[in-house]
């Protein structure tokens, strides 16, 4: 499908402000849907300002040293607000940034959507022991003051209702078809078949998984992270490629024989879409990312609670449809789900005590 503007909005917000925590030069899926919806929304004509963590002061993320948090950006924030005066106001994390800006709209009595990208109560738990139900009420109650929240899979809106988030309205997500496509194809040199991992390499991504399992041929992990040099000690026959971008990821995607999910906790997984729109296969198990992003195409891959059997079905899909079913999802759709989804700012500017 074209990533081209299919058509105007008509009396659709014209000022869009997207404040996240993620944002360059952040490499992951926050970024890169951010990114391609304020490209796609800025050809729509949107006047779209993305506030990240560089325009302020900031300390290495405790667990992430690589991944910087704003410093107190309450006062900061609310004066960049305040000055690009937007049509709508979108909070896409719930970092320090994304609590200021809530703070700012509720004091203000804006009106404003979230959305939920982040298995935060997953990840606590799996680096600090934190019972996820603590963090799952603290999530509703930021979520709750907004107007809308916008999840992309389907399984994990049907989660999220149960446990008692509401207002919550579908986003899915797109991949850049031109970008990632079966050619070329990088020639890895190692055994066939290749078995490949795109992501970061950290504890909640359970990469483990997948370099614990015995499989025939080559395992390849595309990516960094905090665990990559202890996992590259602890595994000396898996080929560690770093991290690639742009058309060397593609190509790396192409030459590998089946792409290996082996996340739990994932909110979509674009690296699913990526390495289908390359015609390589996924094996995963059958958890939200997978379970939507394959449905209804059990020929593009294979998901199995045993991640071996996974994989080793996997090299049985068709490539081609893996292409045709990546050719179902669109960024232009995703941005125009992410527009219809936004809602009026209002204007209620009086300042109130914070």
């Amino acid at each position: 499908m074209p990533d081209t503007v299919s058509a105007a909005h008509d009396g659709s917000p014209r000022r869009i402000m997207i404040v996240t925590d993620a944002w360059e030069p952040q490499v992951n899926g926050v970024v890169r849907t951010l990114r391609a919806v304020s490209r796609i929304l800025r050809g729509m004509g949107k006047d779209v300002a993305v506030v990240g963590p560089g325009e302020f002061q900031t300390v290495p993320c405790p667990t992430y040293p690589g991944i910087r948090l704003a410093v107190l950006p309450g006062n900061k924030l609310g004066r960049m607000i305040e000055a690009f005066a937007p049509d709508a106001l979108h909070v896409a994390t719930e970092g320090p940034l994304g609590f200021a800006a809530r703070r700012w709209a509720v004091a203000h009595g804006a009106a404003f959507t979230t959305s939920f990208h982040t298995r935060y109560p997953e990840y606590l738990r799996a680096h600090t022991g934190l019972p996820p139900d603590v963090v799952y009420a603290a999530l509703r109650r930021f979520h709750a003051a907004g107007s809308a929240m916008m999840v992309a899979a389907p399984s994990l809106r049907h989660e999220l209702a149960t446990r008692g988030f509401r207002n919550i309205r579908a986003w899915s997500r797109g991949v850049d078809l031109g970008l990632f496509r079966p050619e070329p194809r990088r020639e890895w040199g190692l055994p066939r078949p290749v078995f490949l991992y795109v992501g970061r390499i950290a504890v909640e991504k359970n990469i483990e998984a997948f370099l614990y399992v015995d499989l025939p041929g080559s395992k390849v992990v595309i990516g960094d992270g905090p665990r990559l040099d202890g996992l590259r000690r602890r595994h000396p026959k898996v080929h560690f490629a770093g991290a690639l971008h742009g058309a060397a990821l593609a190509a790396a995607y192409a030459g590998a024989d089946a792409l290996v999910f082996p996340s739990l906790t994932d909110t979509f997984g674009l690296v699913l879409l990526e390495a289908l729109a390359c015609g390589t296969p996924v094996a995963a198990y059958p958890v939200t990312g997978p379970v939507d992003v394959l449905k209804g195409a059990q020929d593009a891959g294979a998901l199995d609670a045993n991640l071996r059997t996974a994989c080793m079905r996997a090299l049985e899909a068709d490539r081609a449809a893996c292409r045709r079913h990546a050719e179902t999802f669109s960024w232009i759709e995703c941005t125009e789900r992410f527009l219809a989804n936004l809602v009026p700012l209002g204007r209620v500017w009086q300042v109130r005590a914070w």
